[in-house]
């Protein structure tokens, strides 16, 4: 983590943009968030605006008449409007300067060494009215931190795959079964990382060492008790063939019942006869996985693929704690600055918590000086 900057703390908003990368002003110029001032004064002002309206809930008549009470602007609801709609890649770039000043990995508590293991994921946020338009949120979470290392903001076409995320050499990318197909996987060994994706009887095409088809759910009825399954698996994409195991092991009782309930009642749903053998095989949860076996035992692959509730928390928190669930704009730009401004403010809670853990009993740390 980078050295709390020696500054003179006047109040608590000051302290706040220390948080932000030291070009944060000159960056809301560059991504043409601003190109004069005007009535907002200086980057600071707007910022400070711009958080009344996404950090507070104010409306945008309620930001303009508390920013004027408070003797920060006199701004109108429409020139606060207009600026958020500038502003979808300043705060972006904001929240990327966050992340790497801020979030520094250090080794899993399940892994002896220091690979990088990611949760990812995709939640989905929608406008107001019946005919509001759906946007995806693609968010990367680091076990090692449990912070975010990586985001992307889509319309709804924007579907969930591993080939939207930045994949680095030794990378442990763990996903759900919406990432356990094909395209995806291979675009992260080709990048040098390996996968823990969940699947299920038909979205990863398996096939044994002769080639022929895998019979998962024949190997999954062997299965008793608290035994887990590996299996050596492979599978073709693009006349290439890549090769994997999959760790399987059977379910609670209670949770038996539950996920059958699900499959029943996705059935129902959707108008469609369910299968016995998906029934069945929903006794079990499965995933697929390229780590080796010499390092990682299969209730280890496990053991981390069950770490990926970690996401679901913090999709849970930006709904329930940042009102993220539900987006108050209607045109494309605002929605995108209400989105991006919600996650820098998400980005700055977590940067302030993780410096809370070395506060000093007083408050802010004391800026050094020299003897």
């Amino acid at each position: 983590m980078e050295a709390e900057p020696a500054v003179n703390i006047k109040d608590d908003f000051e302290y706040l943009i220390s948080f932000l990368p030291q070009n944060w002003r000159e960056m809301a110029i560059q991504t043409r968030a601003v190109k004069r001032f005007r009535s907002f004064g200086d980057a600071v002002v707007l910022l400070r605006v711009m958080m009344m309206h996404l950090a507070e809930g104010f409306s945008l008549k309620e930001t303009s008449v508390w920013a004027k009470l408070s003797g920060v602007a006199n701004v109108s609801s429409v020139a606060i409007m207009e600026r958020l709609r500038q502003s979808p890649e300043w705060f972006r770039q904001l929240s990327l300067g966050v992340m790497s000043r801020w979030f520094v990995g250090a080794p899993g508590p399940l892994l002896k060494e220091t690979r990088l293991v990611r949760f990812v994921d995709a939640t989905r946020v929608k406008e107001k009215g019946p005919s509001g338009t759906t946007w995806n949120m693609h968010y990367s979470l680091c076990l090692n931190t449990l912070r975010c290392d990586e985001f992307h903001v889509t319309d709804r076409r924007g579907g969930e795959t591993l080939k939207r995320f930045n994949i680095k050499n030794g990378d442990i990318i763990v996903g759900d079964r919406a990432y356990g197909v094909r395209p995806g996987i291979v675009h992260v060994i080709r990048h040098g990382g390996d996968v823990i994706v969940r699947i299920n009887l038909t979205n990863l095409p398996l096939l044994d060492k002769d080639g022929a088809l895998f019979g998962l759910l024949k190997r999954l009825r062997e299965l008793k008790g608290v035994a887990i399954g590996d299996w050596d698996v492979d599978f073709l994409y693009e006349h290439q063939r890549f090769h994997g195991r999959v760790c399987a092991a059977r379910k609670s009782p209670q949770a038996i019942r539950r996920a059958k309930a699900r499959v029943l009642r996705r059935g129902q749903k959707n108008g469609e006869a369910v299968s016995r053998e998906t029934i069945e095989a929903s006794e079990f949860i499965m995933v697929f996985t390229t780590l080796p076996r010499e390092k990682y035992k299969a209730e280890v692959v496990l053991e981390i693929y069950r770490g990926r509730w970690q996401i679901e928390l913090v999709f849970k928190r930006l709904k329930s704690l940042m009102e993220f669930g539900h987006l108050p704009k209607v045109d494309e730009r605002s929605v995108l600055g209400w989105i991006q401004g919600k996650l820098l403010i998400a980005f700055l809670i977590e940067a302030l918590t993780a410096k809370g853990e070395v506060f000093f009993p007083w408050g802010y740390p004391l800026p050094i000086t020299s003897q």
